[in-house]
């Protein structure tokens, strides 16, 4: 249990701000702790949901909403947002693998950047506020760690079918390029994300539907997920660091999307 405590704060270390104490730097716990990257996701939605329901007794559900987003950002020191920024620069602007991954890797942010982040966040902010209207604060949380939780397990799902194409030795996630998981390690990660949907099954009043039908929700997600292979494949040959930030940042937005359109057509 102590070796699994070390490998969950490792992962909160890569993925996030949070302060995990003294931790010597390990590149096989940072590859092994892959497998608690949906439970991270699970932790940065609580606060985010904490954060939303809170300032919610003091403001409007709109502010709230956008405090949360922005604690949820501060948490992660913007780190899926960098990713997806830099993937719509690259994409949006290299015609062939090379030009893709030179713009990837520069620093700068261009028009296609700025524009995706914009959009992004702006309609993360509209989803999450036309979710709001549904039920409660409460709802709206629990959906919001389902998010977190589920949109990491595809980002890792990313890792497992493709190759890695970045220049390896100056990326920053070369520890994580190398290593593939077992089949013990994908079940902790499956585990993280079916959790909270069986509890979003138990907490919903507004919608008291079986537990199963919740997972309806990470079916979007998987058809993204296998149209966002091929794209990367096609292009690059496989992944970057920046395509799995971009992955989070788009399978959140489109569980979002499929809770509000559950509910229309169930």
């Amino acid at each position: 249990m102590r070796y699994q405590w070390i490998l969950f704060r490792t992962a909160l270390m890569f993925l996030t701000q949070i302060r995990v104490g003294d931790l010597p730097f390990s590149q096989a716990n940072l590859q092994a702790s892959a497998r608690y990257f949906s439970w991270v996701g699970i932790l940065v939605g609580l606060i985010s949901a904490v954060v939303c329901m809170g300032t919610n007794y003091l403001f409007s559900m709109p502010l709230s909403i956008a405090i949360s987003m922005m604690a949820s950002i501060f948490l992660t020191g913007a780190f899926h947002e960098d990713g997806w920024a830099d993937c719509c620069d690259a994409f949006g602007g290299g015609w062939n693998k090379e030009k893709i991954l030179t713009i990837m890797k520069d620093s700068r942010l261009g028009t296609y950047g700025v524009v995706g982040l914009i959009g992004v966040l702006a309609i993360k902010f509209l989803l999450l506020l036309e979710i709001s209207h549904q039920g409660n604060a409460l709802l709206l949380g629990m959906v919001m760690v389902a998010a977190h939780s589920s949109s990491r397990f595809f980002a890792v799902t990313i890792m497992q079918q493709l190759a890695y194409v970045q220049d390896i030795d100056s990326s920053k996630s070369k520890p994580m390029a190398n290593r593939k998981l077992t089949k013990v390690e994908m079940g902790i990660l499956v585990i993280g994300m079916a959790t909270p949907l069986i509890f979003l099954s138990q907490i919903s009043t507004v919608y008291p539907l079986p537990f199963t039908v919740y997972f309806l929700l990470l079916l979007p997600c998987y058809i993204f997920c296998i149209f966002v292979m091929h794209y990367f494949k096609k292009w690059i040959g496989g992944y970057t660091g920046d395509c799995l930030g971009a992955t989070q940042q788009i399978t959140e937005l489109i569980f979002y999307l499929g809770f509000l359109l559950l509910w229309k057509f169930i």
